[in-house]
């Protein structure tokens, strides 16, 4: 297992001020390598893309051809030659990565985000690729070493497992931090409790589960929003360029990481408590990035330039909400310690679990009467709109898990997965039952061509048609 370890380092005045040169260093040749990369771009493929002079270079820029350029520039810039190679070369694979992610995003046809060049605010982190190369951790003193900084004390309040793999050196305002990423930490498995359960997240309810129980959002943010505006208008009003611009930039960053530090530890609280209390977590497989987006305006045909309401307002607060509970962080963080601790997390299609009824499985979305209340329009049952979600989760995530555990019977898998919930908004009891996580439970099979079953007229069943037997 890869686990990553977070220390305050206590340095000295004169490693302080050799930390921030260490970062310069590297900024420096993080935009160098970008400038030429750019040049290269704009001498062989704007410019003349049949170019052939002798000023073009022999191959493409790449890692390995501006890894190679190190020495030179090492000898050519005492202040470069400092720092320990080994970072430096992660530099450049930073950047590396950087225009892999660039390229990656422009061919599946997303916003390109073209590597951009790093102000000193925006350039904060140094990686060492392997202990013992330009650095070295001493865990018995709680030291570490780097190339050109020396021995940094350390403040070491947890211990340490695995092999320390990466070492990294972080800068948060005036504060340094030190991260070793270690490889084979062992797992540390919990006592089976035999519980199971579904979580559903929200806006009015941070987490609700199946059991019931209904975890309140914090909202730090909303919390913090005046402090953080007073704050930023405060910034606003410095000259560019002036000490006390920059002395408000970190006023601002100082209180948004104060929000931050707050919503990771609740996180981290919540999560321990469920992994502790359950084996099995059942979540909503949620695309952040999608709810999140901002709404498309509404143009008036007849009066180009005009638009009509299309309740941006609204949802740029519904936005906020999302963002201030931070479901993708807690999921990472969830997702961790299930692991280490041996216990399983499924992830379930959240489609149409807010509007099927966990009584008969029938779908509708005049079930949700209010963000609250929900009453099937069949079966007229009522529970907590939240609650009923949840226990969906639950019993989509054992339906998984049961065909998972089916090795004879993947093929159940791939048609439960593929098979989506708009057809079965006609099958009820082919719902419900798929719901409460009875695939694989009998003898009769699903169709040849992968389609779900079809309960017979009346609500009757004859000897060998779904559903299967408990």
């Amino acid at each position: 297992m890869r686990r990553s370890y977070r220390f305050r380092l206590r340095p000295t005045a004169k490693q302080h001020l050799a930390l921030g040169q260490c970062l310069d260093a590297h900024r420096d040749l993080y935009n160098a390598a970008l400038q030429e990369r750019r040049d290269a771009y704009e001498r062989v493929v704007r410019r003349s893309p049949r170019y052939f002079g002798p000023d073009r270079p022999k191959g493409p820029v790449s890692y390995n051809s501006q890894s190679a350029q190190l020495r030179a520039i090492r000898e050519a810039r005492p202040d470069i030659c400092v720092w320990s190679f080994s970072s430096e070369q992660a530099t450049l694979r930073r950047l590396n990565r950087a225009f892999d992610a660039f390229f990656r995003r422009f061919r599946s046809g997303e916003t390109p985000g073209y590597p951009r060049f790093k102000a000193a605010h925006r350039f904060d982190s140094v990686e060492w690729p392997r202990d013992g190369d330009g650095c070295r951790w001493h865990p018995e003193v709680g030291r570490v070493y780097l190339q050109g900084v020396g021995h940094v004390k350390t403040t070491v309040h947890r211990a340490i497992e695995g092999r320390v793999k990466t070492i990294s050196v972080k800068r948060e305002g005036r504060r340094w931090f030190l991260i070793l990423s270690c490889d084979d930490v062992p797992l540390r498995p919990l006592a089976p409790t035999g519980a199971v359960i579904g979580i559903d997240v929200g806006v009015v309810s941070f987490a609700t589960t199946s059991d019931g129980d209904r975890i309140d959002p914090p909202r730090f943010a909303s919390r913090e929003a005046d402090r953080v505006a007073r704050a930023q208008r405060s910034l606003q009003a410095k000259k560019r360029g002036s000490n006390r611009r920059r002395a408000a930039r970190e006023t601002v960053a100082r209180r948004h990481r104060s929000v931050a530090n707050r919503r990771r530890d609740f996180h981290h609280q919540v999560a321990a408590r469920l992994v502790r209390e359950y084996d099995i977590l059942c979540v909503e497989d949620l695309r952040i990035t999608n709810m999140t987006r901002r709404t498309k305006p509404k143009v008036v045909a007849q009066r180009p330039g005009q638009f009509l309401p299309n309740g941006g307002r609204a949802k740029s607060g519904l936005n906020r909400s999302i963002t201030d509970a931070g479901w993708a962080h807690f999921r990472s963080i969830l997702d961790t310690k299930a692991e280490e601790a041996g216990r399983t997390v499924i992830a379930v299609n959240p489609r149409h679990t807010s509007q099927t009824c966990h009584n008969c499985g029938h779908v509708d979305s005049g079930n949700r009467v209010t963000q609250a209340e929900f009453c099937c329009l069949c079966c007229e049952h009522t529970s907590h709109a939240d609650i009923n979600a949840a226990r969906n989760i639950l019993g989509a995530g054992l339906a998984l898990l049961a065909a998972e555990q089916a090795p004879e019977r993947s093929w159940r898998l791939r048609a439960a997965r593929e098979v989506t919930w708009n057809q079965w908004s006609t099958k009820s009891r082919c719902q419900g039952h798929l719901i409460r996580g009875r695939i694989g439970a009998g003898t009769a099979g699903w169709p040849t061509a992968g389609r779900p079953p079809t309960a017979r007229p009346g609500g009757t069943d004859r000897p060998g048609d779904w559903p299967p037997g408990p």
